[in-house]
C-alpha cells in the first residue's frame, strides 16, 4: 500500500503535539479518495511553471539543510507521474546537498506559487548521476538557452506529495509577471485614450456643424 504524505510526516512526537493541541482527530484518521503517490495534471502544471523551489536534505550530524534551487521555468522536469528530474548547475561549490544525499537519499521539495498563494510539498528519494553516466536523462534536463554548467543530474522518485492551504502567504510577483500585467494595463489605457480622442473629435465636429 502506498504511503500518504502524512503517513511519512506524522511521527509519534508529531502525534503527541497534535493530541496536546486538540487537533489529533483532524489528522489521525484515513482520508478516503485522497491519493498522493502519483502526480496529476494539477501537480504537473505547478511543477512545469516553477522557476525555483526549496530542497531539504539531512546531514550525517542529523541537522536538516535547506537549499534554494533555481533556473528557467520548467527546469524541474516531470519524467512521468512518479518521477522528476533536474540538472544540478554549478554554484558555490560547497556541495552540501550532494554530500547529504550520499548518506541518505531522502529529500523534501517545497514548491511555491506566490501569485496564486499555493504550495506543493513533495517527499522523494533521490538518485544522483554524473552527466556522462546518464546521457538520455541529461538530454531531458538540459536547457539549451540557459548558460550554466551542469555538474550532475538529480532523479527524484516520488514517495508522497501534499498541498498546503494558502494561509499566511503574501502574494509576490516576478519581474516578468509584473511586466505582463503592466502590458495588459497599458494596452487598456491606450484603448481608452483612443476612445476618448474619438469622442472629442466627434463632439468638436458637432460643434462646428452648428456654427
Amino acid at each position: 500500500m502506498a504511503l500518504g504524505f502524512l503517513d511519512i510526516a506524522m511521527t509519534p512526537d508529531v502525534m503527541d503535539v497534535q493530541h496536546e493541541m486538540g487537533s489529533d482527530a483532524l489528522w489521525q484518521h484515513p482520508r478516503p479518495g485522497r491519493t498522493s503517490d502519483r502526480f496529476t495534471a494539477s501537480e504537473a502544471a505547478m511543477i512545469a511553471s516553477r522557476d525555483s523551489f526549496y530542497m531539504a536534505t539531512v546531514s550525517q550530524s542529523g541537522w536538516p539543510y535547506l537549499q534554494h534551487r533555481g533556473g528557467p521555468a520548467g527546469f524541474l522536469r516531470m519524467i512521468d507521474d512518479q518521477t522528476l528530474a533536474m540538472a544540478d548547475f554549478s554554484g558555490n561549490r560547497q556541495y552540501i546537498t550532494s554530500g547529504n544525499l550520499r548518506g541518505s537519499d531522502r529529500a523534501c521539495l517545497f514548491l511555491m506559487d506566490y501569485p496564486r498563494r499555493a504550495r506543493l510539498k513533495i517527499y522523494a528519494t533521490v538518485e544522483v548521476f554524473a552527466p556522462e553516466a546518464a546521457p538520455e536523462l541529461l538530454a531531458q534536463v538540459t536547457l539549451p538557452d540557459y548558460r550554466a554548467r551542469i555538474e550532475r543530474v538529480y532523479l527524484f522518485h516520488l514517495m508522497a506529495f501534499d498541498w498546503n492551504c494558502p494561509q499566511h502567504i503574501t502574494p509576490r510577483y516576478t519581474t516578468q509577471q509584473v511586466a505582463e500585467y503592466s502590458q495588459t494595463l497599458q494596452t487598456r489605457i491606450a484603448e481608452l485614450e483612443h476612445e476618448n480622442q474619438q469622442l472629442k473629435e466627434k463632439l468638436m465636429s458637432k460643434g462646428e456643424d452648428h456654427v
